[in-house]
């Protein structure tokens, strides 16, 4: 998550993780994170293998129970994964861990464009006639990792 100079998220992206381990971890900091990211997480140990894609690791012990959701720290990540929830049970009867980069990858672009409503049917449309055609096998590579 990206954040304005006020402290309020800008952009976010989402994406699934195979596992809370740290191989995983580091896979996915390699993939998706500059290096010289700070990355705001609890102390759960494998996050620290966010290290080895060069970026920052800035842990916060926030305990467990519904006080530690309110940790300052952590407040717009745990906002943001209770609208990511409501808005999938909102919108899905079932929701396939399948299509999970799907529905991710959708969350994270409305939200990113949130500001910029008027915009966004207009560039939808813009880029649903410039896509060329995808096979089925490239639509299916987003279901491996995204």
């Amino acid at each position: 998550m990206e954040f304005n100079p006020k402290g309020r998220p800008v952009r976010m992206r989402l994406s699934r993780v195979g596992a809370f381990q740290s191989d995983e971890i580091a896979a996915w900091a390699k993939c998706c994170l500059e290096p010289g990211t700070v990355v705001f997480c609890d102390a759960l140990g494998c996050f620290t293998a966010v290290q080895r894609a060069g970026c920052f690791h800035q842990p916060f012990a926030t305990g467990g129970g519904p006080a530690s959701a309110k940790h300052p720290a952590l407040s717009w990540v745990n906002t943001l994964l209770g609208n990511l929830k409501r808005s999938m049970h909102g919108s899905y009867h079932h929701v396939s861990s399948k299509h999970l980069p799907r529905y991710l990858a959708e969350f994270s672009y409305r939200f990113n464009r949130r500001f910029s409503l008027r915009e966004m049917f207009p560039r939808l449309a813009y880029v649903a006639l410039r896509t060329p055609p995808m096979p089925n096998r490239v639509l299916k590579l987003a279901e491996n990792y995204a």
